[in-house]
């Protein structure tokens, strides 16, 4: 079993406690036209925790360090995984046989008894992410991190170097890197690793350098290009980014290890969409893989169809009509799709995607290339070379397999939907009309630019636009042998097809390849792709994942790469417009899948599955109380204000020692004009107004109305003042409204166990949920016997099967138990406890102290005949997960000088007549200072004056409550002692209050 082990051990770690200098950055803000997604940004918080851990956590850095401490780091860094239970062997077995290897890593590393301990290879963290997810803006945000905790003097100045296998990599590296430096004053300053002698001479004054090389020309030897990994070593001090450069298995790859020694005094960050090795994936800091991405409403769905490209197979011999078909059928369902664009389009026409098929093939210059053959039926298409009942076949062979609605990949349970009208209607017109951009049938014309030589265009002489486009290394051969004969228009402009694919007038509608085009590719068009014989060499499980990962991008508004639920649940799309359009997109929002024999289907199947779902890492689902359905279960929503925070009536001072703030002050108080301001920090204030900075810095000048006094140094002024500019840029959130429980709480239905074996678990969750009380059974049962509807037989079985069943079962693994228990008024049933904090074979249950304990008292409180729970008309409970729930109450939190979300353990449901009260419970021992910042988060929404909001909603009086549990109530400020709770019936004599 391989678990993605530093992940889940940084999880309780949050990114707001860290210390000022290590939470205080721009997480968000990339270039002109890109910012950081969400996913993006929790990428480079789990980053920035792990370098946390690893340098100040275990081991103040001191300037001048020795060596040996980066050991002492190592040795406490690998025991804290040990400590969280990491079991697996990563030690590197040597073998004398392999000399080159042994001396490699004997020079650099102690051996003991035949292998090397992975302790000294554990300064590094992977990132397994989608093709497409955005891998390079990380990297580079996280560069410009790495020189902000330099300059900070957090974490050793060590060399950056960003290793990558591909020259177009490179280029694509450099492309971001000046999208990155327009935007920054901080320049990213990129070199050639060969340059690196002479750039260390010259010492750059400013900026960031960068250095970059291609990682499979790193050796141990010097050729032409190949370099010396050794003539480069810098004491091994380099902080080292491999994006998509970890092939090799780690005991045989000497590049691999490489990597590890040039960075041993230093760290790795290892980026990836395919990792394999057990190493790289138990030290991967954050897993963003296909499927998450997916799941996550980032990509399209995918749907792997059944159809078979059988005839384009080198060894089976099929008919014009079998080619014929299997090409059709590709164009009917692209056909399909763009009748969806166009609805949409009609609608509003800015949004979506024009659809797009995907042809990658094997081969493209042999005489009968994959590429060739489909070209000519392509062609035959074009020109009204197919039989009318060819067709109609096409159309009911597709059908067949659509109308079964087959699942999703990844998806569980969600189907794909085509409308049978729509789909059966489709005419060769149509077809015609949506790929070929004709009304009527032609001859294929030739559409090329002289100065290109890896691309052609073709379209219909019966139309003015283009349909199709081949994009290949050399099209000379092409146009010698398959296009001899054919009419060709040369186009002088200089302008690319290809380049030009993702702009809205492109009229391509088919693209054709082989693998070379994809690589580095990025669109968000295709909805449709042919695999034709590929999935059967060595690479073609890469190629699938990249292809498939890079189809999938999605953007239905310009700016928002998320699916349209998505973006209208984040309130990015208006309702209107989401009710008019929300029928009409799952088309545009799936990507179609073809392969060309049962065999390549299977791998692309397996490839995705492994994607899916890790050997050991199963999901199971918790279920909703029946008697919940019953009830209005109310929850708060809320909006960004329209006001800064610094204008909330009661404006939460910013937070510094007294020491620095004199500083700040008279570094102020000495600069007083407010345009040198804006020239020393013009890239941190170009979108602050004038009148907002001379109230900034009047407000510094009146520091005893501005600041609060703490034990929060930064350390460095500019870090200080950049931390005042956002305080004074944060938007607070109010409160909106009420609204129904619906999807707010779920992680019951994503209870990750990480066994191979969860079969007992289950039998023992469906064995609880089916308990009913016994008393409230059997008195069931007796009114149904008086009134007739079950006879003396059925109600005495009814009684001995409620004395069967079991309200509490446990099952334990590794040592660690599991209570799988009833509680009749939660919201889910059945509840997962566990009394052992450290176990981990099992996510999102309830296994703190705190919250177990308040469980048990709950319990018992309930089992009380006078339990004051019995004074309302009804109640109900449920766990809340931070990680996936999103029930919360919203404060500002000065550790990140932003609004944090505050979740608390639990919610409660009260309603007593008209009155409906909202109740949450935190039961850990809460650190006073972080408790007061979210108590006066909910009094700023659910207080005036000192007294609780009452909200009316459908006949209800609604009031909000919060109860905590400090660590020691004796010491509890008296203005919060209301909000603390130490038993459950104070609680509910104060709700009842």
């Amino acid at each position: 079993m391989v678990r993605i082990f530093l992940q889940e051990i940084i999880e309780d770690l949050r990114f707001e406690d860290l210390p000022a200098n290590w939470n205080s950055f721009d997480l968000e803000s990339f270039s002109k036209t890109k910012k950081l997604w969400d996913y993006q940004q929790d990428a480079v918080k789990n980053a920035v925790k792990v370098l946390w851990k690893y340098y100040e956590d275990f081991v103040d850095y001191q300037e001048g360090e020795k060596l040996e401490v980066n050991l002492v780091r190592k040795e406490k860094f690998f025991q804290w995984y040990k400590d969280n239970g990491l079991n697996e062997n990563l030690d590197i077995h040597l073998d004398k046989r392999k000399r080159n290897i042994y001396a490699l890593l004997t020079g650099y590393y102690p051996q003991e008894n035949g292998k090397i301990s992975y302790k000294y290879l554990i300064n590094r963290m992977c990132f397994w992410m989608a093709t497409g997810s955005g891998k390079s803006l990380i990297i580079i945000k996280l560069i410009q991190i790495l020189a902000q905790l330099i300059q900070r003097k957090e974490i050793p100045p060590c060399d950056i170097l960003v290793l990558t296998h591909r020259d177009d990599l490179i280029e694509q590296l450099k492309k971001h890197v000046d999208e990155f430096n327009y935007a920054n004053e901080t320049k990213i300053i990129l070199k050639e690793l060969k340059e690196y002698p002479e750039v260390k001479r010259q010492r750059a004054l400013f900026g960031i350098t960068v250095f970059y090389y291609r990682s499979d020309n790193i050796s141990d030897e010097q050729k032409e290009k190949i370099i010396d990994f050794k003539n480069y070593d810098n004491d091994g001090k380099w902080y080292i980014f491999l994006d998509e450069a970890h092939k090799g298995d780690k005991e045989e790859s000497k590049r691999q290890h490489i990597y590890s020694i040039l960075s041993r005094n230093g760290f790795l960050f290892n980026f990836s969409a395919t990792f394999i090795d057990l190493r790289d994936i138990i030290t991967s800091a954050f897993e963003f893989n296909l499927s998450s991405f997916i799941n996550s409403g980032y990509g399209k769905h995918i749907g792997i169809l059944k159809q078979e490209l059988r005839a384009f197979r080198d060894e089976e011999d099929y008919s014009g009509e079998e080619k014929q078909k299997i090409v059709l059928k590709s164009l009917i369902l692209l056909t399909y799709v763009k009748k969806f664009y166009e609805d949409v389009k009609n609608i509003q026409s800015n949004l979506y995607h024009k659809p797009l098929l995907l042809t990658l093939v094997n081969s493209v210059n042999t005489e009968d290339a994959d590429l060739k053959l489909f070209f000519r039926e392509l062609e035959k298409i074009g020109k009204q070379e197919i039989e009318q009942e060819v067709f109609n076949k096409s159309i009911d062979e597709l059908w067949n397999e659509l109308k079964q609605e087959p699942e999703f990949m990844f998806e569980d349970g969600r189907k794909i939907k085509i409308d049978k009208t729509i789909f059966k209607n489709i005419t060769i017109c149509d077809v015609l009309n949506h790929v070929y951009n004709s009304n009527t049938h032609g001859e294929i014309e030739i559409l090329r630019r002289p100065t290109n030589k890896k691309e052609l265009a073709f379209k219909l002489k019966t139309s003015d636009r283009p349909f199709a486009l081949i994009k290949i290394g050399d099209i000379s051969s092409w146009l010698k042998e398959e296009l001899a004969g054919y009419e060709v228009q040369e186009r002088f402009e200089d302008e690319s097809y290809f380049e030009n694919l993702n702009r809205e007038d492109s009229e391509i509608n088919i693209l054709m390849g082989s693998r070379g085009f994809y690589e580095g590719w990025d669109s968000n068009r295709p909805n449709v792709i042919n695999f034709i014989n590929i999935g059967m060499g060595k690479d073609a499980k890469k190629f699938i994942l990249q292809s498939i990962g890079r189809g999938v991008r999605i953007e239905p508004i310009k700016g928002k790469r998320k699916r349209l639920l998505q973006i209208y649940n984040a309130k990015e799309i208006s309702e209107n417009l989401f009710n008019r359009i929300k029928d009409k997109v799952e088309p545009l929002e799936t990507l179609f899948v073809f392969g060309t024999n049962r065999n390549a289907l299977v791998t692309v199947i397996q490839e995705l599955n492994k994607e899916k779902m890790r050997e050991g890492e199963n999901q199971i689902s918790l279920f909703e109380n029946e008697e919940a359905r019953g009830y209005t279960l109310l929850v708060p929503v809320y909006k960004s204000a329209d006001y800064p925070l610094f204008k909330q009536k009661e404006m939460p001072k910013f937070e510094i020692s007294y020491e620095e703030f004199k500083v700040i002050k008279n570094f102020i108080d000495f600069i007083k004009d407010e345009r040198v301001f804006l020239m020393r920090y013009s890239e941190k204030l170009k979108d602050m107004p004038v009148e907002k900075l001379k109230f900034f810095i009047q407000s510094i000048s009146r520091m005893e109305d501005f600041y609060k006094n703490v034990e929060r140094g930064y350390r460095n002024i500019d870090t200080a003042i950049q931390r005042i500019f956002d305080h004074f840029s944060v938007i607070p959130e109010e409160f909106e409204g009420l609204k129904k429980l619906e999807e707010e709480i779920k992680h019951f239905k994503n209870i990750k166990v990480y066994l191979k074996d969860v079969s007992e678990i289950q039998n023992k969750i469906e064995a609880v949920r089916q308990f009913k009380d016994p008393s409230i059974l059997e008195r069931d049962l007796k009114e149904k016997y008086k009134r007739g509807e079950i006879t003396l037989e059925q109600y005495t079985e009814g009684v001995k099967e409620s004395a069967r069943m079991v309200r509490e079962e446990r099952v334990e693994y590794q040592g660690k138990q599991l209570r799988i228990k009833h509680i009749a008024n939660h919201y889910y049933l059945p509840l997962i406890l566990s009394d052992d904090e450290k176990i981990d074979y099992i996510k999102h249950i309830i296994k703190t102290s705190s919250e177990v304990k308040f469980i048990n008292d709950l319990e018992n409180y309930l089992s009380k005949s006078d339990n004051k729970f019995k004074e309302f008309d009804w109640w109900l409970f449920s766990k809340l997960d931070e990680s996936l729930d999103e029930i919360y109450i919203p404060y500002y939190n000065p550790n990140v000088n932003k609004i944090s979300r505050f979740y608390p353990d639990f919610i409660f449901w009260f309603k007593k007549g008209d009155n409906y009260f909202i109740v949450f419970v935190d039961p850990k021992g809460t650190e006073h200072t972080d408790a007061y910042r979210r108590i006066d988060g909910y009094k700023v929404l659910f207080e005036e004056n000192g007294k609780e909001k009452v909200f009316t909603h459908n006949g209800f009086k609604v009031r909000i409550k919060l109860f905590l549990k400090p660590e020691d109530i004796s010491k509890t400020l008296s203005e919060y002692k209301r909000y603390w709770f130490d038993n459950i019936e104070k609680t509910l004599e104060a709700i009842m209050k």
